[in-house]
């Protein structure tokens, strides 16, 4: 494909005053102009946004490690010549054909095609702003606009978009504000129903609030006004490419060797765990960490409201929730998937998150056989995370007695894994409990592991310990089963040096 075909004729296309400066790739041409030596002087541009500088998205790095110099910041007759550039180009772009031609070479032809716009127009542009203005326009065509320069960036873990001026990005466990800015609301807009629509789901002011995920499996939220009154919300969860395992979790200081030793024998002896905690607090990829340990022999079936889970096994069956339609029909739950999971021959199931009436299920699936099942569940404790789904169970099925609850409770987990974002802002696993059992109405649990903090580094970095237990596991018969037992003793006695 030649840039010919990309870069044709001057064609411009209706848009409503305000209108992202990058049409939809499958909008139509609906005119053609003559060329710029031919066209009057006095035709009116087809953008009336202001454009965010070039430098935009490199502002964002400036407290980065990697980050360099604070970039210069543009002229308001810089910004003016960038603008008008920006048209020009957008006039000679034919979207239907961008939408197939690869990223690089459509940067390469982007680049060419600024240097002979500022250079038949004699617009001053440095080169250096050129690649920028070639860059900004392949990330409004393929990507995300302004957030691509964050999202590929690997040491950012949180991408939050509180309107089209305000974008702040979590980096080494610290929320800080960067200079990413959209052109207006309109913009951000445009990116927030391309993510929806990029896994079938759509986000507009009757159906303002949706949950999808990236090609790379980044979870994001969307929130879109009237709901939201300051303009588009967005909420990015980044996706490492490299799965976490318990190695770089050691390295990361979440754990200590043995605390990960209980956590891969329990992924082996098929114990159920449930991982709490907070948002943000890491549930996602523990759990991911303790699923490489299961079988690949195993049929595993993941239920999720958007996918996220990174399982490592060939036999995984990855179910996703389906929200209503605009008549409100169509509707599939979590609790849906769930029932039908066990119709599936599961060796386990993994629900993303327990947040309502699928709690039932899930217990009713540990306890029927389906040993090994996981899931995560918001809560600061680990006894609050009991609480928690005896609540949950209770939204479904009402005429339970609280008692009968418990019980079901207690005879379906063996463990949980409470894991904490911390004011130093790294993530650690402060609890690993397991549920032994009831007296009267209230749950027994003993700590195999709870972390006390006591001081800190001279980095500020939070210095803590681990207190162990060594009451006999309730899991014994099954640690045993699996042989496993031994290495259970030897992980505590480790941590009891």
């Amino acid at each position: 494909m030649t840039s010919s075909r990309v870069f044709g004729r001057r064609t411009t296309v209706e848009e409503p005053v305000g209108a992202a400066a990058w049409p939809d790739v499958n909008t139509r041409v609906l005119s053609k102009l003559p060329l710029a030596s031919q066209a009057p002087a006095e035709a009116p541009s087809p953008l009336s946004v202001p454009v965010p500088s070039l430098t935009s998205a490199a502002a964002a790095f400036a407290s980065s490690p990697n980050g360099g110099s604070p970039p210069r910041v543009p002229s308001e007759a810089t910004n003016e010549s960038l603008r008008e550039v920006r048209r020009l180009c957008l006039t000679r772009i034919d979207p239907a054909t961008v939408a197939n031609v690869p990223p690089e070479r459509l940067r390469f032809d982007l680049e060419r095609l600024v240097s002979e716009i500022a250079t038949s127009n004699r617009i001053q542009l440095n080169g250096r702003e050129q690649r920028r203005l070639a860059e900004e326009l392949v990330d409004d065509m393929l990507g995300m606009g302004p957030l691509q320069p964050l999202l590929d960036d690997e040491s950012i873990a949180d991408i939050m978009v509180n309107g089209p001026d305000c974008v702040f990005v979590e980096r080494g466990g610290k929320v800080v504000k960067t200079t990413v800015r959209f052109r207006d609301a309109l913009h951000l807009t445009s990116i927030c129903q391309r993510i929806a629509a990029g896994v079938g789901r759509r986000v507009d002011e009757s159906s303002p609030m949706v949950d999808a995920r990236l090609k790379d499996g980044s979870r994001v939220n969307v929130v879109l006004p009237p709901l939201a009154l300051d303009g588009p919300c967005v909420s990015i969860r980044k996706f490492g490419k490299k799965p976490i395992d318990f190695e770089r979790l050691i390295e990361f200081g979440a754990l200590t060797p043995p605390v990960a030793r209980i956590l891969e024998i329990a992924g082996r002896a098929r114990l159920n765990i449930v991982i709490s905690g907070g948002t943000g607090s890491g549930k996602t990829t523990m759990m991911n960490a303790i699923s490489r340990m299961i079988d690949h022999g195993e049929r595993v079936v993941t239920i999720e409201d958007a996918a996220e889970l990174q399982l490592q096994q060939p036999h995984v069956v990855r179910l996703e929730t389906r929200p209503p339609s605009l008549e409100g029909r169509g509707e599939i739950t979590q609790r849906d998937l769930v029932r039908n999971a066990l119709r599936m021959r599961p060796d386990r199931v993994i629900i993303g998150e327990v947040r309502g009436a699928e709690a039932f299920d899930m217990l009713q699936a540990m306890n029927t056989g389906h040993d090994g099942s996981m899931s995560t569940i918001h809560a600061n404790t680990a006894r609050d995370a009991m609480v928690r789904i005896e609540n949950m169970v209770q939204m479904g099925n009402s005429g339970l007695p609280s008692r009968a609850i418990r019980q079901q409770i207690t005879s379906a987990l063996d463990l949980v894994v409470q894991v904490e974002r911390q004011r130093d802002g790294g993530r650690r696993v402060t609890q690993v409990t397991e549920i032994i059992g009831m007296e009267g109405d209230v749950f027994t649990l003993n700590d195999v592991f709870r972390l006390e903090i006591v001081g800190e580094d001279a980095n500020g970095r939070l210095v803590g310990r681990y207190k162990t237990s060594r009451a006999r596991p309730k899991c014994q018969e099954r640690l045993s089963y699996f042989g496993l037992e031994r290495s259970w003793v030897a992980a505590l006695d480790e941590a009891s040096r």
